[in-house]
């Protein structure tokens, strides 16, 4: 019996557990469904940070509407402040990036320099036997820049042989011994020599002679010095010429105006070097090098010192050939000249070629050579030795340079009558040095 009245309740019971399900499961359903829409709809959520951060701002602003008259001059000075220091510090990024473009821009320079050099020297090579190394010794020349003069190109291109030529400066303070220079150049032959002329007067001089002259266009610069200047004046100028010259690519044989001319030189050049340059040493030791021993005994056992040694080269008479490390040179010595009005360019143009690098000093890297001193010699080795040697005196020497003898006009005159009209005792009359 109690079976029968529990059927029923039972079974009520039990499907309204079934319909419970699945009204849940349908709730459950909707809900998944919901949460996707609202995932595609909004997919920071309702409450998201920014919503929240905009809504307190928006109100933030509405609040803050009656104080802003009050704090706007404050804000705007704060403005101005930060204004001032971002353009400031811009302003300081700038000068970095100009510095950093132009050291980027130098560094570009060196590397396209150093690429060009390993193309002149060509590919690596392996080291052959021993003994059998040798390092390029003769730098490539320049590729000639018509542009740099029109005119003196002109000249050139009729005066020189092969390219080179003897070219010396003159005014007219030394236009006696600008005669005799040029009058034994004709006499050996040599047909490439130019004068620079460094005045009217010696332009007028030269071509009446039939002298081979250029005269240079107006320069207020250094028009003075070349008019008025003395010997040592004048050869400071020649440094700041000549690069027109060497930019033209030709080689220059540069020659002081106290030089007698017995022989042609070119047929007694190398040109295996940029600068080649005749000595004033007087022997083979002061000439080409040497060992000087420095002796300090306060040193004890270390009391001796090594140096090496050699006589300085001769400024008046040197062979320099189209080369960047010979331009290089030039502008140098004609920039430290410029900067240093009481240095002797002689000293200069020596320091600049020997000085070896150095903390805070870059070196010039020029090949060098130094001429024969008996075939182009200085007054010194003619006056205090070759004239009293009865072998050495038979010698022709290619040059004579007067260059240790205030004297010059009548040594030269004399020198002449020696070696041209073979007059033997033309020289005796000279003391070895001078008499002041």
């Amino acid at each position: 019996m109690s079976s029968r009245r529990d059927g029923p309740l039972m079974r009520n019971t039990a499907q309204s557990l079934n319909k419970s399900r699945v009204a849940i499961t349908a709730a459950i359903g909707v809900g998944v469904l919901l949460g996707c829409v609202f995932a595609i709809l909004f997919p920071h959520g309702l409450f998201s940070p920014a919503r929240v951060y905009t809504s307190r701002v928006s109100n933030s602003n509405n609040a803050q509407v009656g104080s802003a008259p009050c704090e706007s001059s404050e804000r705007m000075n704060m403005l101005k402040s930060e204004f001032v220091a971002a353009s400031e510090k811009n302003a300081e990024l700038k000068k970095t990036v100009r510095e950093l473009t132009e050291k980027l821009r130098l560094a570009e320079q060196r590397e396209d320099q150093a690429q060009k050099q390993f193309l002149v020297l060509g590919k690596q090579k392996k080291a052959g036997p021993f003994g059998t190394v040798k390092g390029l010794r003769t730098t490539s020349t320049i590729v000639a820049d018509k542009s740099v003069n029109p005119r003196l190109g002109k000249i050139l291109e009729k005066v020189a042989v092969q390219r080179e030529l003897i070219v010396a400066l003159a005014n007219s303070n030394v236009k006696d011994m600008l005669e005799v220079w040029f009058t034994n150049i004709q006499r050996v032959g040599i047909t490439n020599y130019l004068v620079v002329a460094l005045d009217e007067e010696i332009a007028r001089f030269c071509k009446s002679k039939d002298v081979p002259v250029y005269k240079r266009d107006p320069d207020e610069g250094i028009d003075s010095v070349a008019r008025n200047g003395g010997n040592h004046a004048v050869s400071g100028l020649k440094f700041r010429i000549l690069r027109e010259f060497l930019q033209l690519g030709y080689s220059v044989l540069l020659s002081d105006v106290d030089i007698v001319y017995l022989q042609n030189p070119f047929h007694y050049l190398y040109r295996d070097s940029d600068v080649e340059s005749m000595t004033d040493g007087h022997d083979n030791m002061t000439a080409y090098g040497y060992n000087d021993v420095f002796e300090e005994p306060a040193m004890g056992w270390a009391r001796f010192a090594h140096t090496m040694r050699i006589w300085v080269y001769n400024s008046g008479f040197f062979y320099i050939r189209p080369t960047i490390p010979s331009i290089e040179l030039l502008d140098r010595v004609a920039g430290r000249l410029s900067r240093e009005p009481r240095s002797w360019d002689q000293a200069v143009f020596n320091e600049e070629l020997f000085y070896p690098s150095h903390p805070g000093y870059d070196g010039l890297h020029a090949a060098r050579r130094t001429m024969d001193f008996y075939l182009f010699m200085n007054s010194k080795v003619l006056f205090k030795s070759v004239r009293k040697d009865d072998n050495l005196s038979k010698f022709k020497p290619v040059i004579v340079h007067v260059n240790y003898h205030p004297d010059k006009l009548p040594r030269m005159k004399a020198v002449v009558e020696f070696y041209v009209n073979g007059k033997e005792d033309a020289l005796k009359p000279f003391p070895d040095g001078s008499d002041w």
